[in-house]
């Protein structure tokens, strides 16, 4: 017997677990030296299309996103709210038409959340940080090149740098889009770095490893430029790497 549709505009029953998530992953950014403060963001697919106090679609904030979609949308940090104040409640459902559904102002950063969420399909979560590493690289204008196998588990030879632009804006948001053409990874240069995921682990993940990353090639500058593993290996490393763990 075939199942009927979920009405889009019935509340999920699967966002409080998915808020609660959220919260968590935030505390352990912060907790594990990821980020600090109020700053970095998270958001998570959410493909019902309603909020979880069951409001309709166009009784929120109209945050100005400008964008074409559907039905889907996301959940996302709040604006402001320190992580350890943070409950599940405060988390701020959107559509991916840039719209607020129900209670709540998301993150500052909500338009490249929305952005890689919709031009993404395979992308089921965004984590935005500020971790030192990353961020001093970034300062830097650096990409973080192949000097480690590592590198690959971010869909390419390299993790690149978008060009600066003001936080919250559609420039920054563009820059980020094209940083991520074919990656899982970029650096912002002069804020910090996204990390993609299909899931919220997977992103947390990915997000650690590439932290780990740029902490390697800045212990490596001080002696020079380090010597980069080749295209060929690369590539090898990629194929090896076809469902490696949260790679996969």
């Amino acid at each position: 017997m075939t199942q009927p549709a979920p009405d889009p505009r019935q509340p999920d029953p699967r966002q409080p677990v998915l808020r609660q998530a959220i919260v968590e992953a935030c505390r352990e950014m912060n907790r594990s030296g990821l980020n600090q403060g109020t700053s970095g963001n998270i958001s998570v697919r959410d493909d019902t299309g309603g909020d979880d106090t069951g409001g309709d679609d166009t009784g929120g904030n109209d945050t100005g996103g400008g964008a074409s979609g559907g039905c889907g949308g996301l959940l996302i940090t709040p604006s402001g709210v320190p992580y350890d104040r943070m409950g599940a409640g405060d988390i701020v459902a959107m559509g991916l038409d840039g719209q607020v559904r129900g209670p709540g102002k998301p993150s500052t950063e909500w338009r490249f959340h929305v952005d890689i969420l919709r031009q993404r399909p395979e992308v089921g979560a965004v984590v935005h940080a500020h971790p030192t590493a990353c961020t001093t690289l970034a300062i830097m204008g650096r990409a973080i090149p192949p000097v480690h196998y590592m590198v690959a588990i971010c869909g390419g030879r390299d993790i690149r740098c978008a060009p600066y632009a003001t936080f919250g804006t559609e420039a920054l948001s563009r820059h980020a889009l094209a940083a991520l053409e074919g990656r899982t990874a970029c650096l912002l240069a002069h804020h910090g770095m996204i990390a993609l995921g299909e899931t919220l682990d997977q992103a947390m993940w990915r997000a650690v490893e590439v932290e780990a990353l740029a902490r390697q090639y800045l212990g490596c500058l001080p002696f020079g430029d380090p010597p980069e593993l080749s295209d060929d290996e690369i590539a090898r490393v990629l194929e090896r790497m076809k469902g490696y763990g949260h790679a996969g």
